[in-house]
């Protein structure tokens, strides 16, 4: 091992495209609206307070609305966060506010037509100009578009026939939706591919830079004990949870379009499934990782309508249900709950069901992935509990395992108990960034490995496409979709729903968690 390398390093992991660390341009195309001002301007503003961003950098909003720069600065640190109680803290905060929208600016202009495209490239130019003058010389651009999916294609044209650089290096970045279903999946991905290559398109799913997501390759491969009992010999089932406490809160029309599987299941929750199954990957490099994700992602057959659950929040208390919003159809069933089963026919996995489940005005907020071992042998035991596995993507990020240990004391009783590791405990000076900070920072090192490549998208729409076609009327049927009143935890149904493919809820109603009361365990 190298002198400079620390034990425990991961060199596949830190190696990376090519690095842009000089004079780059980022272009925030859909400056005005919610994504940038809420996510893209904040996770860029965190780069810069931290040195991560390029040097000689420079931001500039593009949108269709009209401002001047003033109200742009406003707009672009408007959902900024400053430090409270401290003084020294607040004051750094605003120089850094200060020399972020120092070297950001605005630009007005149409997604359709080249003259606001021609209009872009002079600004950019002027500011590359200004750094020639200085001795500078590459011209790198970073496209970052926070746009809605309807006008992906044109604006990558528009860029790519107006704003395409031949003296440095060209990456754009794209939000999810990936299209609707297979078709228009690939439709978009043709059209995008026309005029951007693979190696140039970075295709963003915010779960993969989120810390627990990419912290599960080192805890599979990186724990011979973990990863030697994740197969069917040992495990039961798997769930992987989205739950939001809020409904569509004035967005049901939009949402309406998509629904709950098309919002998070076929994209966030695939996501998560594919690195949590995969095999070994070669290295932690970029394709390799990829790669193995596809080829557990082909070993999935298309969903079947028997192993699916679905739903729609109701009003409860003064909670509106989501009927009730004026812009969602009346006839509409499109879910915002969903619970499916997906089967992976690999040697690995097979017969094991990954039960998925997602849902919106739920009663709390938390994203898990729960995998829950088989029985233990019951000879010498009476109804003991299974052992499971928790990864708590969020919120506070933490791993445990329940196992079952003896009751302290003269008792002989078994109870279920955690080895806990919650980050908050453990890593104490530890600094988690924001899933966008991650991968934007990922992009500027050319580092795909935790971006959607092409086929991955290809592989997943055709294991969902079925069902959402089904749910869309396309098949002359639409499904049945329970009620759930808002705040509960779903449809009625659910604990049928997932005892039937094997899952066992863990202890009690005196169950206890993290500490347990011996007395009253007598």
């Amino acid at each position: 091992m190298s002198k400079d390398r620390k034990s425990g390093s991961i060199p596949s992991m830190e190696a990376s495209g090519d690095s842009l660390t000089e004079e780059t341009v980022v272009v925030v195309l859909g400056a005005s609206g919610d994504l940038a001002q809420k996510k893209t301007f904040p996770a860029l503003f965190a780069l810069y307070a931290q040195g991560h961003l390029p040097k000689d950098v420079h931001i500039v909003g593009y949108a269709r609305t009209k401002m001047d720069e003033a109200e742009f600065h406003k707009r672009q640190t408007g959902h900024l966060k400053p430090p409270k109680d401290d003084e020294k803290l607040a004051k750094s905060f605003d120089e850094d506010v200060k020399g972020f929208t120092s070297i950001s600016s605005y630009i007005a202009g149409p997604y359709d037509e080249d003259k606001g495209f021609q209009e872009l490239n002079k600004r950019l130019e002027e500011i590359e100009d200004q750094r020639k003058s200085s001795g500078k010389t590459a011209r790198n651009r970073v496209f970052y578009m926070a746009l809605p999916p309807s006008v992906f294609t044109v604006v990558a044209k528009g860029l790519k026939k107006n704003c395409y650089t031949n003296d440095g290096d060209n990456r754009i970045i794209i939000e999810k939706p990936f299209g609707k279903d297979f078709e228009s999946c690939r439709e978009m991905m043709s059209a995008l591919k026309a005029e951007w290559t693979e190696n140039e398109t970075y295709r963003i799913d915010h779960y993969l830079g989120k810390e627990m997501i990419k912290n599960l390759l080192v805890l599979r491969f990186g724990n011979v004990f973990l990863d030697a009992a994740l197969n069917k010999n040992y495990v039961s089932n798997v769930q992987i949870t989205f739950k939001e406490p809020f409904g569509t809160e004035g967005r049901g029309g939009y949402f309406d379009e998509f629904g709950i599987i098309r919002d998070v299941c076929q994209n966030h929750l695939m996501q998560t499934l594919s690195v949590l199954a995969m095999e070994r990957p070669v290295s932690f490099s970029a394709e390799d990782v990829r790669d193995e994700k596809v080829k557990v992602l082909r070993c999935i057959p298309p969903i079947e309508r028997k192993d699916l659950l679905l739903g729609q929040y109701a009003a409860s208390g003064d909670k509106p249900g989501y009927h009730d919003d004026d812009t969602v159809p009346k006839d509409s069933v499109s879910p915002t709950f969903a619970a499916m089963v997906l089967w992976i026919n690999n040697p690995r996995w097979e017969g094991v069901p990954f039960i998925m489940k997602a849902g919106k005005a739920l009663n709390e907020s938390k994203v898990e992935i729960r995998i829950q071992y088989k029985d233990v042998t019951q000879g010498i035991f009476t109804d003991i509990s299974r052992n499971e596995l928790v990864l708590r993507i969020q919120p506070s990020e933490a791993v445990y395992l329940k196992m079952n240990s003896k009751l302290p004391g003269f008792s002989t009783r078994a109870v279920p108990v955690e080895l806990d590791l919650s980050y908050t405990k453990r890593f104490t000076e530890a600094k988690i960034p924001q899933a966008y900070e991650a991968l934007i920072l990922d992009a500027f090192k050319g580092d795909h490995s935790n971006f959607v490549r092409d086929d991955e998208l290809d592989v997943s729409w055709k294991i969902f496409t079925p069902i959402l076609h089904w749910i869309d009327g396309k098949d002359g049927e639409k499904p049945k979709v329970e009620s759930y009143p808002y705040g509960s935890r779903g449809p009625e149904g659910i604990d049928e729903f997932t005892a039937k493919y094997g899952y066992k809820r863990i202890g009690n109603e005196d169950y206890q968690w993290p500490q347990t009361n011996v007395a009253a365990s007598l």
